[in-house]
This record gives structure tokens, C-alpha cells and sequence, in this order.
């Protein structure tokens, strides 16, 4: 809720007071619920009181953990769904930031949510996030629709019955009914869609899990890790992308940062941004998975939005102790299926025959679609061919290595600036 008092001295008409949530990862949508009512408060408000002006400070303080950037979504297409409906009631909202991190954030969403010209509007639409809310600018949970069902079959026997008009087609007959325009326009698509019912999807994915158990695991005989999970559906992939989005940005894992086991790279050579991944810096041992999970989906969430390319450097990377099929698998539904669609290549140098195998696996147990992206490349000029040399930061080893696998054949390593160089012929 919202209050508002006199100014008195303060250059300002009136004050409104309202009090920010609490934020815990485990109540998410609870929280991004309230932000949204506190926002929402605030502009009602000041309609109702015939004020048209106002500025508004950042609602989510960090003394309540709320992350910053998920926060300034919710107030930015709170005050956005607001301005729909009440555009000519208010000239003007301002955001207030005290902090460069906060003023960062707001110069990067307001494009996205108010686009000034048609370049920002087409940029908006590959960027904005899959979820900006209901027609309020609440998180929408499907659980919590409303799931009209069919009629009975003896209704249509009863003398209460509602007759049928013609012209719209009946499942499973030739026949035809009338559409009611006028009561058409009163129905929203989203409120009358029938989806199966939670309780009987989680009842599902149990079983499935249960059925998965108690099967052979061939995977896991032959070394590869539990691959026995039941699927999850493109809304259960969504949604547990989400939850992890969220305790990722929560969080403050720059010790995972620190082991440079994934970092950005520049552009491939069709204009793509790229993700560098280390195999050698795996080192599994030191790594807590968990959050290194949760590292992973917090640093691909900017690139998974269109097309991309990752490099894998498998260099010495099999003198570590790497990580089995089913993480990769549990993996690959974390960062869900924009991922696999977006992902257009995965660029393996010096690959062994170890690494072959496990991707073939990958293949043909986890997702052909999204492994057999991968191309081999065994040197650094080849590598070249399709990432420029300028676009990528390389380890030193993995020029080493390089040169003890391939003996140095057709390049040469400026020991100093670590640039390649085609060997003259002759």
C-alpha cells in the first residue's frame, strides 16, 4: 500500500510513502508481486488526488537483498502498463538513482520498454524478457489461472441446456455454430486457454521420475552419469531457468569468476557473440557445482537472447577430472530451450578421442539437435578460420599445447603479444 502527506518545505507538493518488500529467492513471485503493488500504489495515487507529475526513488533497497536488475524490470513495465492506461492523466515519471549501478541499469531497460524510434522498437523485441507481466505488470503464474473445463455430456441433454447457434466447427463433426461477436469481445484468449491442471502435471512428472529409477541406466553403466531424469516440458524448463536466474543474480559469485572457467570472448567471423569455456580450469575438486551452475546461467542469460557460438578449449583439459553426461544434461535444461535454439555452434580445439566419444553420447542420449553443432577444429589457425584472433583471449598453455600436439607446424607465437603468425612457406 501507499500513503501520501503534505510536502510542507520539502519542493514538492505532496509525499508518498510506501515500503519496499523483502526479497528471499524461495518467495520470488511474492516478492516481485508486491514491488509491482508498491509501484502501482503509488501512480494510483497520484491520479486519484489529481497530481500529474512524480519521482520515484528505487522502492527495492539493498538492505532487503533485492536484486537490482530484476527490480528495475518490474518498476519499469509497472509504470509501463500504468502510462497505457492512464497516459493522459500524467505528464511525466521520473526515476531517481543514487547509484552509477542503478543508473546503468535504467539507461539499458528503458529503451526496451519505452523504444523511441523504430531501431529500439525492433531491438526491444529481441531483448525484451519472455515474461513482462499481465496487463498490471504482475508476474502471470500459471497455476493460479482459472482452467474453465468442458460441460458435462449429460448437460447436453438437460432442459437447461443452452442451445447451440451455427457457423463455428464442432470437434469430431461436420457441424458448424454461430459466433457470438459480442460476447467474443468480452473473452480473453489467455483466460479462456485450458491447460492441464498443476497437480496432474507434477503428478505426471513424478511418475515419470519413478518409472525412470527403477529402468535400466545404460548411461550410467557405461560411465557417463545419470541420464535416467524424465524430460521436462518447455514450461518447466522455463520456469526452473527462471528460479535460477533469480538466486543467481542474489548472489555474489566472483570466486567462480575468478577460475576464468567461462568468460565473454568478442564475435565469430559471421558477427556472433561468443562464450569462451576452459576445459583445463574445470577443476572439480575446487568447485562447488551448485553455484558454479549458477554462475553459468547468470553469464549466458545476456547471450542465449539471439544467435551465438561457444569455443571450447579442450587443451590439456584431460588432465583434469571433468564432469559426467548427466550434469551436462541437467545443464543444458537450466539454461532451457532459447539455449538450444539460439546456439548455432560449438567450436571444440584439440579434441581427443575421449571428448568424441562423450559428445557422441551427448547425441544420441541427451539432444542431437543441440550437439551436433559441434565442429572439431585441431589447431589455432584452423580455430582462426572461423574466430578472428583479435576476438578471443587464449591461455598461454593452449598456445603451448598447441605447439607440442601440432609441433608447431605452418604458425608461429610472438612469445611477447601471444599473436600467431602463418609460417612463410619455403
Amino acid at each position: 500500500m501507499a500513503k501520501m502527506t503534505n510536502a510542507y518545505d520539502l519542493p514538492a507538493r505532496k509525499v508518498i510513502h510506501t515500503v519496499g518488500p523483502k526479497y528471499a529467492v524461495k518467495y520470488h513471485t511474492a516478492a516481485e508481486s508486491a514491488l509491482s503493488h508498491c509501484y502501482r500504489s503509488c501512480l494510483e495515487l497520484l491520479v486519484e488526488n489529481g497530481l500529474e507529475s512524480i519521482a520515484m526513488g528505487c522502492i527495492y533497497t539493498e538492505a532487503k537483498n533485492y536484486p537490482r536488475e530484476p527490480a528495475a524490470h518490474v518498476a519499469i513495465r509497472t509504470v509501463r502498463r500504468f502510462l497505457e492506461k492512464q497516459k493522459d492523466k500524467i505528464t511525466a515519471v521520473v526515476f531517481c538513482t543514487i547509484s552509477s549501478t542503478d543508473t546503468e541499469i535504467y539507461k539499458r531497460l528503458l529503451p526496451l520498454y519505452f523504444p523511441r524510434d523504430k531501431q529500439e522498437e525492433e531491438i526491444a523485441s529481441l531483448k525484451l524478457p519472455a515474461d513482462v507481466g499481465d496487463e498490471n505488470g504482475e508476474p502471470i503464474i500459471d497455476e493460479r489461472k482459472i482452467r474453465i473445463k468442458t460441460l458435462p455430456a449429460e448437460a447436453a441433454n438437460s432442459k437447461y441446456a443452452v442451445p447451440v447457434p451455427a457457423d463455428i466447427p464442432l470437434s469430431g463433426s461436420g457441424l458448424t455454430r454461430r459466433r457470438n461477436s459480442k460476447l467474443d469481445s468480452y473473452l480473453d484468449p489467455s483466460f479462456m486457454s485450458i491447460i492441464k491442471d498443476p497437480d496432474l502435471r507434477r503428478k505426471e512428472q513424478w511418475e515419470k521420475s519413478a518409472q525412470a529409477k527403477k529402468g535400466f541406466n545404460f548411461a550410467k553403466l557405461l560411465g557417463f552419469g545419470d541420464l535416467g531424469g524424465p524430460a521436462l516440458s518447455a514450461a518447466e524448463e522455463y520456469s526452473l531457468h527462471q528460479r535460477y536466474l533469480a538466486k543467481a543474480n542474489s548472489l555474489n559469485l566472483s570466486e567462480i569468476a575468478e577460475m576464468k572457467i567461462i568468460y565473454r570472448g568478442g564475435v565469430d567471423s559471421e558477427g556472433r557473440p561468443i562464450m569462451v569455456v576452459v576445459g583445463a580450469h574445470f577443476l572439480l575438486r575446487c568447485l562447488d557445482l551448485e553455484r558454479f551452475i549458477l554462475y553459468v546461467v547468470k553469464e549466458f542469460e545476456p547471450l542465449i537472447q539471439k544467435p551465438y557460438s561457444i569455443v571450447y578449449f579442450h587443451s590439456a583439459a584431460s588432465l583434469q577430472v571433468q564432469p559426467d553426461l548427466g550434469f551436462m544434461k541437467r545443464l543444458q535444461q537450466m539454461l532451457g530451450r532459447k539455449h538450444q535454439r539460439n546456439l548455432q555452434a560449438i567450436y571444440v580445439l584439440h579434441p581427443t578421442l575421449g571428448l568424441r566419444t562423450a559428445i557422441l553420447a551427448l547425441q544420441l542420449l541427451v539432444d542431437g539437435d543441440v550437439w551436433k553443432k559441434v565442429v572439431y577444429v585441431d589447431r589455432l589457425m584452423q580455430l582462426f578460420r572461423y574466430v578472428p584472433r583479435e576476438q578471443l583471449t587464449i591461455p598461454d598453455f593452449v598456445f603451448q599445447h598447441d605447439l607440442e600436439v601440432n609441433g608447431g607446424k605452418g604458425i608461429i607465437v610472438d612469445p611477447r603479444t601471444k599473436h600467431v603468425y602463418q609460417r612463410p612457406s619455403g
